[in-house]
C-alpha cells in the first residue's frame, strides 16, 4: 500500500518536531513527511512545490490561521485531507465545517494520531482492509455538528426532533438524546434547510417528525379559544409542541405534503 504523504504546519518548531517523531512511528498507515511550514503562507508555497494526501495544520498561526487555510485547502483539485492539530479545544465545532478528517489536541497520542490517519485513508479510498459497505464513510450522510460536555459530535440530521432556543442556548432533542448547543436558531435554520419547519419564532421542527395538528391545552402556550392554541406532536417522542398562528400555514403544508 502507498505511504501516505504528509505536510505538517506549525509555527512553533518543537511541535513540529514532535508531529514528526510520532509519524515516524506510525507503521500502518505508514507515512511520509513531503516537508513542513510555519505559517500558512509557507504551507501555500509547499503544496505548489508538491502535492500532499493529508495536511496536519495547527489553528493559532500568525497571519492567516488554520481555519482559514483549511478553508482555502478545500479549493484545491484534489485537495488535501486535512487533520486540525491544536490545544484549544472550543475549536473542535469548527474543525467539522471546513470537512476536517478528525481534530487531535495537544499534546498528540500516538494512538490517536493513528486512528486520524486511519480516516484519512479512508477518506482517500485506500482502506483495503474494510468491507465493501464501508466504503461509503457515514460521515457523508447529512449531519449536524455538536458539542457535548467537552466531545464534539455528528449527529445525523435524520436523528433531529426538534430545536428549541432558551435564553443564550437552544436545545437540541433527537430520537436519543438532547443536547445543548451555543450556536444561534437561525444560524441552523440555515444549516438543516428543507429538513426542518418553524412552527414557532423560537422553534424548529424536523418535518419528519410532524405527526399531528390539533387545537390543545399547552402550558405557557399562546391562548386562543377556550385555553387552546394550535399544536404539532411529533415523533417517535410523541410531545406536543406549540405552533404560532402566523407559522401556521407551513405546518399544513408540511403534513399536507406528508399525506
Amino acid at each position: 500500500m502507498d505511504r501516505l504523504r504528509v505536510l505538517i504546519v506549525d509555527d512553533e518548531p518543537l511541535a513540529r518536531m514532535r508531529l514528526r517523531s510520532l509519524l515516524a512511528d506510525c507503521v500502518r498507515p505508514a507515512v511520509t513527511v513531503v516537508d513542513e511550514a510555519g505559517s500558512a503562507a509557507e504551507a501555500l508555497h509547499a503544496l505548489a512545490r508538491q502535492p500532499v494526501d493529508a495536511v496536519l495544520l495547527d489553528i493559532h498561526m500568525p497571519g492567516m490561521d488554520g481555519i482559514s487555510l483549511a478553508r482555502k485547502l478545500r479549493e484545491q483539485q484534489p485537495a488535501p485531507a486535512v487533520v486540525l492539530v491544536t490545544a484549544h479545544a472550543e475549536h473542535a465545532l469548527q474543525a467539522f465545517e471546513v470537512d476536517a478528517v478528525d481534530y487531535l489536541t495537544k499534546p498528540v497520542r500516538r494512538a490517536r494520531l493513528q486512528e486520524a490517519l486511519g480516516r484519512v485513508e479512508h477518506r482517500l479510498g485506500r482502506a483495503s482492509l474494510s468491507p465493501p459497505v464501508a466504503s461509503v464513510p457515514a460521515a457523508e450522510a447529512p449531519t449536524l455538528v455538536v458539542s457535548d460536555r467537552g466531545r464534539v459530535l455528528r449527529i445525523p440530521v435524520s436523528e433531529v426532533v426538534y430545536l428549541r432556543a432558551e435564553m443564550k442556548y437552544v436545545t437540541l432533542c433527537t430520537t436519543k438524546h438532547r443536547y445543548v448547543l451555543d450556536d444561534a436558531l437561525t444560524d441552523l435554520e440555515q444549516r438543516l434547510g428543507s429538513a426542518v419547519v418553524r412552527i414557532h419564532r423560537s422553534m424548529l421542527v424536523a418535518k419528519s417528525a410532524v405527526r399531528a395538528l390539533e387545537r390543545r391545552a399547552l402550558p405557557g402556550a399562546e391562548a386562543e379559544e377556550a385555553g387552546e392554541s394550535w399544536a404539532v406532536q411529533v415523533d417517535p417522542i410523541g410531545e406536543w409542541l406549540a405552533v404560532s398562528r402566523r407559522q401556521l400555514p407551513q405546518v399544513r403544508e408540511v403534513l399536507a405534503r406528508a399525506g
